[in-house]
């Protein structure tokens, strides 16, 4: 196999990729500012169009890993390709809702469209890519993120200005059409011949949904019987419990528990985990406490963040070039001492913090997480042999969308139990921050350290790529 595609053809793989990162976070972020007009026009609660969101979050997160699979076998281009075009035509439909449940289905839809590409998104960056280009690769990639979930809500609010509701979401259109375009220049391997284990897809499906389900259910639940929530939990559990078992005869698991069993990507996943809960936490819960303690307004709020993603946007892409040079436990390590630094301070900021007060402690959190997360994503999908590089590259999304619905559920919590507004989410997020960076420092011990993170598919059978 070539070492990453030769120009101009990467340019426009890369572009492809860009594209199809952007349209998930646009598309899961720009309806919320359309929520209060979606429910007016559809004369439902409130409470119940934020189910608008809910179903397409979840929705990726029961589908990345069993897509993953999937796309090993029927190619990862093809897999690729099929997202966009489901997504394009879901978003079509869109213009036809009238009602609550059919705009649901549709989302969902979208969500599934969505859940395609983005599986093996990040195994065709390490085909598009030079082995020594991988983490830079990465860093452009969250860069997209970052940039597109700052761009989302102002994208949304613009759109409502000139136009109706159902052309919020076609404002992720251009994005898919383009990366469609784009698309036929992606590398294509040849698919597997080997059957697609569709019972552990849809245990697996099933698993994530019903525990992630059942405990937003409990979050939101008013009535104070959590007896259903928690039965729905129990029974995600135990399907999850037969699912593991299963998996641990497969060669090639959906859930990748070949990966999960070396010590380098077990520590890389749970230290994104973790971190991925801490940066949620406290951009969720920071607004409610600048509202409620500091008396500032909505606009206030927003500008009070955008440091965050906007240095992320510069540290991401620099710390990805780095993690081609200095290991990633080290870049790790460093990224979150200055996030728990970061936190610390954003915990204990002055009795009437001005502007500045709150932007750079935002600003050096930001960049904590930017230092953190581009190497880890690298080593955990440079590491795994190339035939596995797509559930590698699952792993990563779902570890991702899992920490941050976490995130969101643990902050629902902590403002149901009275203590979301203050200090106590910053506070709890440092303490996630500091496991995140044990793991990363550990992978630097020579027992656990993978001595050739991005070669590994070097002693193992590699699919052709044309």
């Amino acid at each position: 196999m070539s070492d990453g595609l030769p120009m101009p053809r990467r340019l426009m793989a890369i572009g492809a990729l860009c594209c199809g990162s952007a349209l998930v976070i646009i598309d899961g972020a720009v309806p919320n500012v359309a929520l209060p007009t979606i429910a007016r026009d559809l004369r439902v609660d409130s409470s119940a169009v934020v189910s608008v969101v809910t179903i397409y979050q979840l929705t990726l997160v029961m589908l990345l890993l069993p897509f993953a699979g999937l796309g090993e076998r029927i190619g990862l281009r093809r897999m690729y390709q099929l997202g966009q075009l489901i997504f394009t035509v879901a978003t079509v439909l869109c213009f036809f809702a009238k009602s609550l449940p059919f705009l649901l289905i549709v989302r969902g839809a979208q969500a599934i469209g969505a859940a395609a590409s983005l599986s093996v998104s990040a195994a065709l960056i390490r085909q598009v890519y030079p082995k020594a280009q991988l983490g830079r690769g990465l860093g452009i990639n969250s860069v997209i993120v970052s940039s597109s979930a700052a761009l989302a809500p102002t994208l949304g609010g613009l759109v409502l200005a000139v136009a109706p509701w159902p052309w919020v979401f076609a404002s992720a259109v251009p994005f898919a059409i383009l990366s469609l375009v784009l698309g036929q220049a992606l590398p294509e391997s040849e698919p597997r011949e080997e059957p697609f284990d569709i019972l552990g897809a849809v245990m697996c499906a099933a698993t994530f949904g019903l525990v992630i389900g059942g405990l937003e259910s409990a979050v939101h639940d008013t009535s104070g019987s959590h007896v259903v929530s928690a039965a729905i939990v129990i029974v995600g559990l135990i399907i999850g419990y037969r699912f593991v078992q299963r998996e641990r005869k497969e060669s090639n698991p959906i859930l990748p528990i070949d990966l999960l069993g070396r010590p380098v990507l077990a520590l890389s996943a749970i230290g994104a985990y973790t971190a991925f809960i801490a940066s949620m936490t406290l951009l969720l819960s920071t607004p409610f406490r600048l509202q409620h303690e500091f008396h500032f307004t909505p606009a206030e709020v927003g500008a009070a963040i955008a440091p965050w993603p906007l240095t992320n946007m510069f540290v991401a892409p620099f710390s990805g070039w780095l993690s081609d040079r200095v290991p990633a436990g080290l870049l790790g390590g460093i990224g979150m001492a200055v996030a728990v630094t970061a936190l610390s301070l954003i915990a204990f900021m002055p009795a009437d913090p001005s502007y500045f007060d709150i932007a750079w402690r935002m600003a050096l959190c930001g960049s904590g997480f930017g230092l953190f997360l581009p190497p880890n994503a690298r080593l955990i999908i440079g590491s795994a042999p190339q035939d596995r590089a797509a559930a590698a590259g699952g792993l990563v999304s779902t570890v991702r969308l899992v920490g941050q619905t976490t995130g969101a559920t643990l902050v629902a919590c902590l403002l149901a139990f009275g203590i979301g507004s203050g200090r106590t989410p910053a506070l709890v997020a440092a303490g996630l921050a500091v496991v995140a960076g044990l793991c990363s420092v550990a992978r630097l011990r020579p027992s656990i350290r993978n001595p050739k993170p991005v070669e590994a598919e070097d002693v193992q059978p590699a699919p052709q790529v044309r």
